[in-house]
């Protein structure tokens, strides 16, 4: 089985839009946000919050652009938005995209995005559609371009992710990464709470350990 790990949070911009709403979160955790660029192929733009243990922070924006309408992830951005924003996925990174694209009956789609400085990151993802039917699931990529790792995009200031509360139930999304349906089996300085689990599913908020003390948003 593909080595697999939590490799990133995505939030929706806010009603003010990308940059506002990337500042309120990176004031809160006292990190430098990064422009991130455009994903041409989704019609969305991202900031990138780098943190600790190769992990990041992604607040993301729809484009005026077709491309957002034909994407699921362009579309997700867009649903999450127009509903407010906020956290809209938690993203797992796997090595080899064999065993989930066999295991979930679908094929991964490439993805890219240019930076300003002219670097392209390139990867293949899995699961959005999963998501936006059941929002709890994470969805899947693999990094093709694994030298420039959004979370080298800057400095993390010592932030790292430390936990999830997602209104949901454990054993859907232990079942969506082919996990062992048994207590406890998460990724090692990560927590993991299950709430609602009968009530609108969705990841309700994320918790950080910072240099000024433990932080939830």
């Amino acid at each position: 089985m593909s080595r697999m790990r939590v490799d990133h949070v995505s939030y929706a911009a806010e009603s003010d839009g990308l940059v506002p709403t990337a500042k309120r979160l990176a004031s809160a955790l006292g990190i430098e946000p990064c422009d991130g660029g455009i994903h041409p192929r989704f019609g969305t733009r991202n900031v990138i919050l780098p943190l600790e243990e190769g992990r990041f922070l992604e607040v993301v924006e729809v484009l005026d652009h077709p491309a957002s309408d034909k994407a699921p992830f362009g579309q997700a951005v867009r649903a999450r938005s127009e509903a407010g924003g906020g956290w809209m996925a938690w993203v797992v990174a796997v090595d080899d995209m064999t065993e989930p694209e066999q295991r979930l009956g679908r094929e991964a789609v490439p993805g890219n995005r240019h930076r300003p400085d002219g670097v392209e990151l390139t990867w293949r993802q899995l699961g959005v559609k999963g998501l936006m039917a059941d929002p709890q699931l994470p969805f899947y990529i693999q990094w093709i371009t694994k030298d420039v790792h959004p979370s080298l995009l800057g400095s993390s200031g010592g932030v790292a992710l430390s936990g999830f509360q997602i209104a949901g139930d454990p054993n859907r999304v232990r079942e969506w990464l082919g996990l062992p349906l048994r207590e406890n089996y998460w990724e090692p300085g990560i927590d993991f709470s299950f709430v609602a689990p009968h009530g609108t599913p969705g990841l309700l908020s994320v918790s950080f350990r910072t240099t000024q003390g433990d932080v939830t948003l």
